[in-house]
């Protein structure tokens, strides 16, 4: 159990005229796997000598905690009200990345409030000049609170899977991104590939619908939005098998293929 000071501990000290990267994780649709990619990509990071935070921006329906195993005394429920210093929230996770940690069942925070909206500015104003990489592990779907969190990040991960339902809301959150926030490019991570080169296919067959029915939408002298592969994680037994047990895939079977898939993704994420 994490204690204030072990939770100190885990915030390493500010830099003067540092700020972290901040990349919004999200998805169209629950049940893809966000919260996993988020979790684990936060591993490889670190491993990579990246000081990495990463922040359960699903206000209401927080689970990065059971991904991880983790019993907080203290979220950010608990900061938001005043009830605890930003600090004491801020827990080591395995893996090496600290946490911020959302309470789960909370239904004030599944609405846009200005409260939420000053709050969570803050909180990532705050913690920016102590890491390299910020991670936000955002909701499902394009609700007011993840569109906000989502507009706080200088970069745009969406995961999908290969099933038509999630590829049809991952185009409508990527449409809204673009129209809304003015994207320009979006990065893609299709989680769940049934063989190699899946991902590939399916980036291509999402850029040509944005480039045929978003494109003419967005302003600007040359109007267009890139979708990036940052890469595929294929279907693992492994997964499967660490989600139930609570353990990071890439600290209990760093072996297995989606564990060296989602190296591969941090070693593009992290390559300028």
């Amino acid at each position: 159990m994490s204690t204030p000071e072990t939770a100190a501990a885990a915030a390493p000290p500010p830099h003067a005229g540092h700020r972290a990267r901040t990349l919004a994780v999200t998805s169209g649709k629950g049940g893809v796997g966000k919260t996993f990619v988020s979790a684990n990509l936060a591993a490889a990071l670190a491993r990579r000598g990246e000081r990495v935070l990463v922040l359960d921006a699903d206000l209401g329906l927080a689970n990065l905690d059971v991904v991880l195993n983790l019993f907080p005394k203290i979220t950010l429920h608990d900061v938001f009200t005043g009830k605890a210093k930003l600090e004491d929230a801020i827990l080591p996770a395995p893996g090496g990345f600290s946490v911020l940690l959302a309470g789960s069942g909370l239904v004030e925070y599944s609405r846009l409030t200005a409260e939420v909206r000053e709050q969570l500015l803050k909180i990532i104003e705050t913690v920016a000049p102590r890491y390299d990489r910020i991670l936000l592990d955002t909701g499902a779907g394009i609700s007011d609170v993840v569109l906000y969190a989502v507009s706080l990040a200088d970069d745009v991960l969406v995961v999908a899977t290969p099933e038509p339902t999630s590829l049809t809301d991952a185009y409508a959150t990527i449409k809204v991104l673009a129209t809304q926030q003015q994207r320009t490019k979006i990065s893609l991570v299709v989680n769940q590939v049934n063989r190699a080169g899946e991902g590939r296919v399916i980036r291509g067959q999402l850029q040509q619908v944005v480039d045929k029915f978003v494109a003419p939408q967005l302003a600007g002298p040359d109007p267009s939005l890139k979708l990036e592969l940052l890469g595929e994680v294929p279907i693992d037994p492994s997964v499967r098998e660490a989600v139930q047990k609570r353990q990071l895939l890439l600290e209990s079977l760093p072996g297995c293929e989606a564990a060296k898939a989602i190296v591969a993704i941090a070693a593009r994420l992290a390559t300028p």
